[in-house]
């Protein structure tokens, strides 16, 4: 993990220099943020422009060293162009699931690449389930395909709860465009992983149950 692909820091530097377009303008970063009210009158670049923009370099600064810490593992094992899809489509279903549960709240803003940057760690996670993760608040290794379930559901516990100013939904729904996007261009993982494969789609089947039954 850490290698910087071509690919990789043109994304980083994109996010870098609209973010910080708009951290000194502000009529830029409210015409192109994530905004329920305008995307559903027309405005739907907003779901993607917004995957490009952060509320300060303290949000820009993490999202950016995770995208560098997991990106090669995807890079490694598909292709860069396989990695872009799988951001650019995270970024989507991210977009698209914060809109499927803010809807009805057009005041609803949301920045930043933080659904995809979670749509590229749940695919390094699904390619190499047995990779150890280390966190600052635990001092020991996790194994990844634990972290990631974990991640989900504490993720479901956001959204239920709203903890925070955190775009829990729009990370959610970039893990799904992780791995989603990962199965469809990896199929080879349906004989080799396959056990990890439902064991990290017990969050996401759980979100919708939850969503069906109302109780997110």
């Amino acid at each position: 993990m850490g290698n910087l692909n071509l690919i990789t820091g043109i994304l980083i530097a994109a996010n870098a220099l609209i973010s910080y377009k708009g951290f000194s303008d502000f009529n830029f970063f409210n015409k192109y943020k994530f905004h329920v009210g305008s995307i559903r009158g027309g405005e739907q670049l907003r779901m993607f422009s917004s995957g490009f923009l952060h509320a300060d370099t303290q949000h820009l600064l993490f999202n950016m060293l995770t995208l560098y810490f997991f990106a090669d593992v995807v890079i490694s094992i598909l292709s860069p162009i396989q990695f872009l899809l799988i951001y650019i489509g995270s970024l989507m279903l991210g977009s698209i699931l914060s809109l499927y549960f803010h809807k009805n709240e057009y005041n609803y803003t949301a920045v930043g690449a933080s659904g995809a940057v979670s749509g590229v760690i749940y695919s390094a996670i699904l390619l190499q389930p047995g990779m150890s993760l280390y966190l600052f608040f635990i001092p020991i290794p996790i194994p990844a395909y634990l972290f990631g379930i974990g991640y989900l559901l504490y993720t479901i516990y956001g959204m239920k709860k709203r903890i925070g100013n955190i775009g829990h939904d729009a990370h959610f729904g970039g893990a799904i465009g992780g791995y989603l996007i990962t199965l469809i261009l990896s199929p080879w993982l349906f004989q080799t992983n396959l056990l990890m494969i439902g064991l990290l789609a017990i969050p996401i089947v759980l979100l919708f149950v939850l969503k069906k039954i109302g109780k997110i």
